[in-house]
């Protein structure tokens, strides 16, 4: 409750903060709004680093309002713990985007702002939004953004963002608020050109804490999980357990143009922190001795209290040069990283000497024992691009981490019709390798992992009314980690081969609509790889103004289907996804009746999430044990000013 109000007093808060004009848009002596959405554009580091300097407006549609992807940094399909914002793995495989030295506790990545891909702005005047989601389970987003010039060549800006849940499952859970989840995350951004155009400055902050209620799911000893007829009082395995993530970046890069866009020289500054801490301060009885769960296999250093914490540090330097041309554009760079790890534990029974060396000890009661390791890393890298206006483009990117990793990748398109080949060679993660916890240990020296990937598609528009993406591809992993059905990590003797496809189309036929996302993913030859044989998503609605077009409606149903498979279960001891196969989750369709609209500077939406709830089944499950939402009543709004 006090989250809830907390936020509250925010959004109200940022409603008087903002100047009372706000609430109409400036207007001229003919009463025509000259400030609004066309003059609030957008860039990006990337574009202007390509030489791309064209900013677009905001996009300010209906589409997917109310889809709780789109309420997110990362809008891929996740599977999760039941609630927003709670730890999450993606359903369908990602290709690794980073090679060298990495930590490998990503659970939250999801909701975190990128760094590197966070957009600027260029306004005309001062733009702020607010965005306010509240569902009738618990279930909360909020976020505020401010930005403005300062001069027509320097932007600022400023954001805040909640994201917050109530627990579904366990005793108490109903009748009263029992909070879940707490993460609170700031971006800080600006971005400078100087008045001769050669030279642009783009620098952010991020910051991230999030605090998530470790339940361990619903304790089945004795029982089947769909034995519960009410799963929401379901007995839990863990009471007074949590994890805490922070993380912090620092992200600066400046350009230079020494011969116009032929030739650009720049540096990227980079500083990233993030501390994971483990705390059970009460472990039941039930957990010790002959009852250990699969969640506590062991008791290293306490019976009593468990304080793992794992913080990782990297800084990194890129200095590089690029340029384009109507023809072609390239890129070459050099890449420094630091990066160090630190781990500790307390300890109640005086086990000191099963850990490494350079050990630190303090306390009374307990000891608190640590590890450090540091890593010093260098890479190369570029990419080249060569493309005839918008019919034909062919590309190559490469980075080698010497003596250690690398990914090469190319891509060629004519039309919409593309292919690509792609191969990465990555180190384990440190995750992978080492872990010291009250509960597991392991020092590992495993060998890198090769993943090879061939991918064709095409992404085209057929006439007025219709686009459609399809995409295919074939992967194979060498020597493949992951964290195998006792929640620790090996690595697969044989290769991890898997192929599939995906079909995105949208047609309407006057004001009905039709989208539709269907994948189908064949892991046969792949069985540390879990995804579902299919996933879809589909969305069918009406659309169009009312009221002389003062009012802007999308009215309709959309439905999210995985087939049956043996999905990831969650390790909350070391925030890790891991292979089992004792658990299938079913096939289930999830559907929603929505209302979406738009009234001027206003996005509004109200739907009936899980509308089905217990039509066919009393329950469904995202992850082992841990229970997807029921019916919920969700109400949000976008509301923008433009002064």
């Amino acid at each position: 409750m006090k989250r809830k109000l907390s936020a509250f007093i925010l959004f109200v808060l940022a409603l008087l903060l903002v100047n009372t004009g706000a609430f109409a848009q400036i207007i001229d002596d003919s009463t025509k709004a000259i400030y609004g959405p066309k003059t609030v554009l957008k860039l990006y580091e990337q574009d202007v680093l390509e030489g791309r300097y064209e900013a677009v407006p905001i996009d300010t549609t209906l589409d997917n309002l109310h889809n709780e992807r789109y309420w997110f940094n990362d809008t891929s399909f996740y599977q999760h713990l039941g609630n927003i914002g709670t730890a999450a793995t993606p359903m369908l495989f990602h290709m690794p985007e980073k090679i060298g030295v990495r930590l490998g506790k990503n659970v939250f990545d999801r909701y975190a702002y990128d760094p590197q891909s966070i957009n600027y702005y260029d306004t005309r005047s001062p733009y702020t939004h607010l965005k306010y989601v509240q569902g009738g389970r618990g279930e909360q987003v909020f976020e505020v953004l401010h930005t403005r010039n300062i001069n027509p060549r320097w932007n600022f800006g400023v954001a805040y963002q909640i994201l917050s849940a109530d627990q579904q499952i366990g005793p108490g859970s109903q009748g009263r608020t029992k909070g879940m989840l707490d993460n609170q995350a700031v971006k800080a951004f600006t971005h400078y050109r100087s008045e001769n155009e050669k030279y642009d400055l783009f620098f952010n902050y991020t910051f991230m804490k999030v605090e998530q209620i470790e339940t361990g799911g619903i304790d089945t000893t004795g029982r089947t999980a769909d034995e519960f007829e009410r799963y929401e009082e379901a007995p839990v395995y863990l009471s007074q357990a949590s994890n805490e993530e922070s993380r912090n970046n620092l992200h600066l890069t400046h350009i230079y143009r020494l011969a116009k866009e032929n030739l650009k020289v720049y540096h990227t500054f980079d500083y990233y922190r993030q501390r994971n801490e483990f705390v059970d301060d009460g472990i039941p009885q039930t957990l010790t001795g002959d009852n250990r769960s699969y969640l506590y296999p062991q008791f290293r250093y306490s019976a009593a209290r468990t304080n793992d914490a794992t913080e990782f540090k990297e800084l990194e330097n890129t200095f590089g040069l690029t340029g384009n041309n109507k023809l072609s554009s390239y890129k070459a760079y050099v890449k420094l990283r630091n990066a160090g790890t630190t781990y500790s534990v307390i300890d109640s029974i005086g086990t000191a000497a099963s850990l490494p060396d350079s050990l630190l000890q303090s306390g009374n009661v307990f000891k608190t024992l640590s590890y450090d390791e540091n890593y010093n890393q260098v890479f190369i890298g570029g990419d080249v691009r060569l493309f005839y206006k918008e019919l034909a483009e062919l590309t190559g990117k490469a980075e080698y981490q010497l003596a250690g990793d690398y990914r090469i990748k190319g891509t060629a398109r004519l039309g919409g019709a593309y292919g690509t080949l792609e191969r990465v060679l990555y180190s384990p993660s440190r995750i992978h390798n080492f872990m010291v916890s009250n509960h597991y240990a392991w020092n590992n020296d495993f060998g890198n992992i090769v993943i090879d990937r061939i991918g064709a598609g095409l992404h085209q528009k057929i006439g007025k009314r219709q686009y459609v993406k399809l995409d295919g591809h074939y992967t194979n992993a060498k020597r493949w980690i992951y964290f195998n059905e006792a929640a620790v990590p090996v690595q697969a003797s044989g290769n991890q081969r898997f192929w599939g496809g995906s079909i995105s189309h949208k047609i309407h036929f006057g004001p009905l609509y039709f989208d539709n996302f269907v994948a189908y993913n064949n892991t046969d030859e792949a069985n540390n790889i879990l995804m579902p044989e299919w996933l879809a998503e589909s969305k069918v609605y009406l659309q169009g103004p009312l009221f002389k077009n003062a009012l802007y409606l999308q009215l309709g149903v959309q439905g999210t289907y995985a087939s049956e498979y043996y999905s990831y279960g969650y390790m909350p001891v070391t925030q890790q996804f891991f292979v089992q196969d004792d658990f299938a989750v079913q096939g289930y369709p999830v559907a929603e009746v929505f209302l979406n609209a738009d009234i001027k500077t206003v996005n509004v939406f109200l739907k009936m999430s899980h509308a089905n709830y217990e039509l066919t089944e009393p329950v469904y499950f995202l992850t082992p044990y841990y229970p997807g939402m029921r019916r919920s009543f969700v109400f949000g709004l976008t509301w923008r000013f433009f002064d």
